[in-house]
Parts: C-alpha cells; structure tokens; sequence
C-alpha cells in the first residue's frame, strides 16, 4: 500500500518541475565550484596585495619616474589665507591709490616732456632754415636765355626765391 501511494505521488508531479529541480541541483554545483575558484584566487589576492592604500593602485608613470605622484586639480587643493582686518584692507587700498596717481603723474610728467621737447625741436628746425635764407649770397638772373646756357649740376642748384625779402649783393 505503501509503494502504491509513492508511485500515485510520483505521478502527479509534472515533469516541468522535475526539469527545474535538476537544474537547480546543477546551479548549486557550478556556485559551489565558483565558490572555490574565488576563494583560492582571493586567498592568492591577498597574498601579493600589499596594505591597501587610499589612493587607487596606479602603474608605472610614463617617464619611468615612480616617485611622482599625480597632480590634482586646483579646485580641490584648499587654501588657508588669513583674512585681512578691515583697517588693514583699507591701509592697503589707500596704498594703491596712491601709487596710481604717483604712476599717473609720472605718465603725465613724460608726455609732457616729449611735447615740450618735439615742440623745440620744430622750432629749433625753423630757425635754423630762417638763418641759411638770411645768410644765403644770392645772384638774380635776368637774362633767361643764360638758363638754357647752364649745365645740368648747375641747374640744379638754382632755386626760386621771392625777390621782396632777399638781400641782393
């Protein structure tokens, strides 16, 4: 009787559920073996590892120079200032204000010496050119047909004046 209810029970189960029973039985086997495998190369792992570090691990750098270590950027470095006191601030500000109108008068102190200096330059141009007319020996011509006699060097030196204000030798 016994016997007769194990086969009427074993005649209800579909073979649906037997199929995934034999493939969690594999599951459990291949986890097992997994299992294994991650404990030994865990257990090499940490044989090799040196202590661990905050940093993450990196390789050798390029130029072969392991004491370097990598830069970070500058809005993670924090800056320790001290602040200013008010007074101070204000010292400093009247400092700066000072010495921009000192360097604004010296600015305006040498364009006014390069004015003043191109101003007697011309000037100086003036009188030196009044002084060779002034002192100039002059000949007039009268005779234009002496014009047509004259070589080139000496036609060259011939130069038109207003009679009024020459002197004539």
């Amino acid at each position: 009787m016994v016997e007769e209810k194990q086969e009427i029970v074993a005649e209800e189960v579909p073979e649906a559920d037997k199929a995934q029973e034999v493939e969690e039985t594999k599951d459990t086997a291949v986890s097992q073996k997994s299992k294994t495998k991650t404990a030994n190369s865990a257990a090499k792992k940490q044989k090799k590892k040196k202590p661990e570090v905050d940093a993450p691990l990196r390789g050798l750098p390029k130029s072969g120079r392991p004491w370097k270590t990598p830069k970070q950027k500058f809005t993670t470095i924090k800056k320790t200032t001290q602040r200013l006191t008010f007074e101070k601030k204000m010292e400093l500000r009247n400092e700066l204000r000072h010495i921009k109108e000192m360097s604004r008068d010296i600015k305006e102190q040498r364009k006014e010496a390069a004015v003043q200096k191109n101003q007697r330059r011309i000037e100086n141009a003036e009188r030196r050119l009044a002084n060779e007319r002034r002192a100039e020996v002059v000949q007039i011509i009268k005779n234009p047909s002496k014009l047509k006699r004259l070589k080139k060097k000496q036609m060259r030196m011939i130069e038109k004046r207003d009679t009024s204000q020459v002197k004539v030798v």
